[in-house]
């Protein structure tokens, strides 16, 4: 058959193996699945956006970038107030815009655009202490850290746990952004560890679907028919590739990597398929989505109110819980 002629038909094939989609929360069904791409359609921001925000797990952890920006915002703000009212100079670096932090989802099926050679743009971050400064204090460190003998913890279903200060500004700020209590930044943290257990478990689980091992399948005989046999999958190639001048020099077969995914519509079944395995994952657990919801909403709504307020002012339960005078060291 005449390549032409089986990229049409390979079209075809991944439109019906498409399956349900979850677009805005509705399931769709096969008959409604948006076609899989013509080549070279993919490579369009548009065309790989729609795709990114398929999974409605990974829509949640990443897919509210303004208000997440808005509450990190507030509460560094609000960190800053806290320090200052002790007298300590806190200036963390300002919270990245979401357009200057970029869409943070995972790709989770390989290369989606060919490399770049342009540099890789530096994280901000916060620098460590310079030794003798102010910051390197036990008084500072209480201040912003709290104590550490009463660090809390949020626990995931399936043994991931992340710890928190309990006190001190940093921990003043989220509760005064994210709510105090096990109804409020404690839940927050619970619901973002679940979701993120359940993104990962949706990635494993997908490779189980049929659809999904079919377009896999067909990926396979076009990087075969292209002269690189024996691969396993996309995003098995991209390992093997991991820095950027790796991926420069692999150029041949990342080039046939993403020729093969746009002739057989391999990225649209993927995040289709993926995205019915997250929903699925949602509808079996409700409370997960109604507090994330409610959180969320919380939080914007706290964040705005901390914004408006120049400079933000600190309650009085965190004036005594960071006291210098109460100031305990901090271990690692």
């Amino acid at each position: 058959m005449p390549r032409s002629s089986r990229r049409v038909a390979l079209a075809l094939i991944a439109v019906l193996a498409g399956g349900a989609a979850a677009v805005g929360g509705a399931m769709l069904s096969s008959s409604e699945a948006a076609p899989a791409p013509s080549d070279g359609a993919l490579a369009t921001a548009a065309g790989l956006d729609r795709l990114h925000g398929l999974p409605p797990v990974t829509d949640r952890m990443f897919g509210h970038a303004e208000v997440l920006s808005r509450s990190a915002e507030a509460q560094r703000q609000y960190s800053i107030a806290c320090m200052a009212e002790h007298g300590f100079r806190y200036a963390p670096p300002p919270t990245p815009t979401p357009a200057e932090d970029g869409d943070q989802r995972p790709r989770p099926f390989g290369l989606e655009v060919p490399p770049s050679a342009a540099p890789a743009r530096k994280p901000l971050g916060e620098t460590p202490p310079k030794p003798g400064s102010e910051a390197a204090t036990k008084a500072y460190q209480r201040a912003l850290f709290g104590d550490e003998n009463k660090r809390v913890s949020a626990k995931g279903a399936h043994g991931m746990a992340v710890t928190r200060p309990g006190d001190g500004c940093l921990a003043e700020a989220e509760k005064r952004v994210l709510g105090d209590g096990a109804d409020g930044r404690m839940r927050w943290l619970q619901v973002r560890i679940l979701l993120f257990e359940a993104q990962e478990q949706a990635r494993a689980n997908v490779e189980k679907d049929p659809a999904f091992r079919n377009a896999t399948a067909r990926w396979q005989q076009c990087m075969n028919d292209y002269g690189f046999p024996g691969q396993r999958d996309p995003s098995t190639l991209l390992k093997t590739l991991p820095t950027q001048k790796a991926r420069l020099n692999g150029r041949d077969i990342l080039k046939a990597d993403l020729r093969c995914k746009g002739e057989t519509g391999y990225l649209t079944i993927a995040y289709t398929r993926l995205a019915a395995v997250q929903q699925g994952w949602l509808d079996r657990n409700p409370a997960v989505e109604k507090d994330w919801r409610k959180l969320l909403d919380r939080q914007d709504k706290a964040a705005r109110e901390v914004l408006a307020t120049k400079p933000p002012m600190p309650s009085a339960s965190a004036a005594s819980a960071t006291s210098p005078a109460s100031s305990a060291p901090r271990s690692g």
